[in-house]
């Protein structure tokens, strides 16, 4: 395939107007705190994982040379031992949520199960519902049940319209036989993105504790916490946060839960005096108590650079370019795509929805690999018809979406998919 072959397309609608929008953009610097290999290669699955932040090579390096190298075990008293608190004081902000409320643990599948237990454990014994959707990811479903069978509950799972939150089946599921409500703040499939002070309210007054996952928001959507009224939260850090594959977690407990809320899972690294090693666990207090193992160093420092960018470039600024990117490749997708037989899987409303959105197409999946593996566009799928286009605003451009929009029409109108229908991947 011709180099030219992959773009730009000044006659192509639309195209004046991204290049307008990427000139006036106050966020436009921070594409270059990202490592990009491959200027050709249009990135939309940051929502999946993020790019390479330019310091965090640098950062591993000199944990894996100067500190394990050098320092050796020493290096545990010089800033590993509370490098988990640490980042997740750095973390608070962006979530709205004070210093020794977050820590950087584990999962979010693991931090899911404990704060899921640790809340069960503590209500009373006529609430064992745990209320969730079917837009909540699988993940979450799975563990929530293992939690809710573990109690002697259940778990109720109220259906949705396939895109949007079912707000109002959650308002009349919730009663005072409810011990939990769990959900997604941003839907992993459709972006729906629920008004989570709304639900937390409602949960509370009914007397029911609330665990919100946060994995498709942080970092890209202002969140609050504290103001919304959240008990518990969960998230993982690899998203719009940039903290590298399979980084580790983060979870929240709202401060004055810290103390009453037991974790199931009484690792050493949360016990009191854990190089006393005592056979009875005492738990630490503070957020460490919902702490279990030793945590993967390497990992766990990595986290830090895509941390700060966040901060720096602020979650107020970095959502209205989300709503400015996706609002672009909406009527993009009016243009040029919809004639084409994709429809939109995702809430019009920007208030509605996260920094992704669903595409649905009955050649979805080869256009799919079409996409990445002969036009240099990396979305992700989602069965059983969805292409996901995850925009991270702070190293996506207009003219990306735009270029990458005509690309996508390549595919179908010149027939480039057809040759993809049986190359199945497992990692989608």
């Amino acid at each position: 395939m011709e180099i030219s072959d992959f773009g730009p397309y000044p006659a192509a609608q639309g195209y004046e107007e991204a290049v307008s929008l990427d000139t006036a953009d106050p966020l436009s610097h921070y594409r270059q705190s990202f490592v990009h290999t491959d200027d050709e290669v249009i990135y939309l699955d940051g929502n999946s994982l993020g790019r390479l932040p330019v310091e965090t090579p640098g950062v591993v390096e000199d944990v894996t040379n100067r500190q394990w190298g050098d320092r050796l075990i020493r290096s545990w008293n010089e800033g590993w031992w509370d490098l988990q608190l640490r980042l997740g004081d750095k973390l608070a902000p962006l979530l709205g949520s004070g210093r020794g409320e977050v820590i950087i643990s584990d999962s979010t599948s693991v931090n899911l199960y404990k704060l899921a237990m640790a809340a069960l454990s503590t209500t009373p014994h006529h609430r064992r519902r745990i209320v969730t959707d079917d837009l909540n990811f699988p993940s979450d479903v799975y563990i929530l049940n293992s939690v809710a069978t573990a109690c002697g509950g259940e778990l109720d799972i109220i259906a949705s319209d396939g895109i949007n939150g079912p707000v109002d089946g959650l308002a009349s599921a919730i009663d005072d036989s409810t011990a939990l409500v769990s959900l997604s703040h941003t839907t992993y499939a459709s972006g729906y993105t629920y008004d989570v002070a709304k639900l937390s309210t409602l949960a509370r007054e009914a007397g029911a504790l609330t665990l919100w996952d946060c994995s498709h928001s942080a970092g890209a959507l202002p969140i609050d916490l504290h103001g919304w009224g959240v008990d518990l939260a969960v998230g993982c850090t690899y998203k719009y946060l940039n903290g590298g594959p399979g980084s580790p977690a983060f979870l929240y407990v709202r401060r004055d839960l810290i103390e009453e809320l037991a974790s199931p899972i009484p690792g050493w690294w949360a016990h009191d005096e854990p190089f006393q090693f005592d056979l009875e666990f005492a738990p630490s207090s503070g957020i460490r108590r919902f702490h279990t193992g030793t945590m993967p160093i390497l990992s766990l420092a990595a986290v830090e650079p895509g941390l700060e960018t966040a901060l720096s470039a602020g979650p107020e600024a970095t959502r209205e370019k989300s709503v400015g990117l996706i609002a672009y490749l909406i009527d993009q997708w009016r243009d040029h795509l919809e004639p084409l037989g994709f429809d939109l899987a995702s809430p019009i409303e920007p208030e509605r929805r996260g920094s992704h959105i669903s595409l649905r197409h009955m050649q979805a999946w080869p256009i799919n690999r079409a996409m990445i593996e002969d036009m240099k566009v990396v979305p992700d799928f989602r069965k059983p018809d969805n292409i996901r286009l995850g925009l991270a605003p702070l190293y996506t451009r207009y003219i990306d979406v735009h270029t990458a929009v005509q690309r996508m029409r390549k595919v179908v109108v010149e027939n480039l998919y057809q040759s993809h229908n049986e190359d199945r991947a497992l990692v989608t």
